[in-house]
């Protein structure tokens, strides 16, 4: 069963995350992850996360799917124009890559190329309708295409702990209305703001998962606080690491809290381990 399939029977959806390395073998990364293989709906591959040039996403989703995983192709509006991420979203239906999540992408700038220039050709929402009229066998511009048509199964981003919130369910909404099947949130720490969260976007009837990135340290936690917005990690949570004799431990113990509450709220978990894959079968083997 497809991960398209499963969306639409409703299943409660588990995906975690791959980050492509900053070089050409992704050797150690499937040697990590594939005890999780069969145990997971589909994997994200992220593509040129925090700005860091790496292996493009593309490329590392066509090794995990010839290794058996079902890879959701992240496609940034950062670094391409509309005639390369139609072109892109093409070559990936040609290799059987289906599912797609569209983002815009952050800036160049927060990277370790900052003298690099954006492109943002087009945002988010414009993607999805990209996306929605290849599969109507024509381009952004009304040209057809040759033969078979692709079909994509779609995805977007949400943060539920954005402030003022209202401005990003305006977002979800039009995202939605382009053609977004499912939705991945930003990190989630607080139950109450993810409650708030859903309370506010309620009437879109979106499938919603929530993200749970593993915490490695009191210092990440910090980290988060004062660098990724909307991200707001409880003071009880980064004591509990801080105080911590078994990092690794702790960060699968909250974890596993985390996703319990969750778990009757959402339609799915979106596990991002930031490299930390050996803790992720633990996680599920708890829940």
């Amino acid at each position: 069963m497809t991960f398209k399939e499963k969306l639409r029977l409703d299943k409660f959806i588990i995906t975690s995350e791959v980050g492509p390395p900053k070089g050409i073998s992704l050797d150690k990364i499937l040697e990590e992850i594939g005890p999780i293989k069969d145990r997971i709906d589909a994997v994200n591959v992220t593509d040129l996360q925090s700005s860091v040039m790496r292996m493009g996403s593309f490329a590392a989703s066509i090794i995990l799917k010839k290794h058996g995983f079902e890879p959701i192709f992240q496609m940034a509006c950062r670094d391409r124009n509309r005639l390369a991420l139609q072109s892109d979203a093409l070559s990936a239906a040609a290799f059987g890559i289906e599912n797609i999540l569209a983002l815009t992408g952050d800036h160049p700038s927060l990277g370790d190329h900052p003298q690099a220039k954006p492109v943002f050709d087009l945002d988010s929402v414009q993607l999805i309708e990209a996306l929605r009229t290849l599969e109507k066998g024509v381009d952004s511009n009304g040209n057809k295409l040759v033969g078979q048509a692709p079909k994509f199964c779609v995805g977007a981003v949400v943060n539920p702990g954005a402030d003022p919130l209202e401005p990003e369910i305006i977002k979800m909404e039009k995202k939605l209305e382009a053609g977004a099947e499912f939705f991945q949130t930003q990190a989630v720490f607080d139950i109450k703001v993810f409650e708030a969260f859903l309370k506010s976007c309620a009437y879109l009837k979106a499938k919603v998962f929530a993200g749970i990135v593993l915490l490695k340290s009191e210092k990440m936690a910090r980290y988060m606080n004062d660098n990724v917005p909307g991200v707001s990690v409880p003071e009880e949570i980064v004591k509990e690491m801080a105080g911590a004799q078994d990092k690794k431990a702790k960060c699968i113990e909250i974890s596993v809290r985390l996703i319990k509450e969750l778990k009757g709220m959402c339609g799915g978990i979106h596990i991002m381990p930031i490299g930390f894959y050996s803790a992720v079968g633990p996680i599920l083997d708890a829940i």
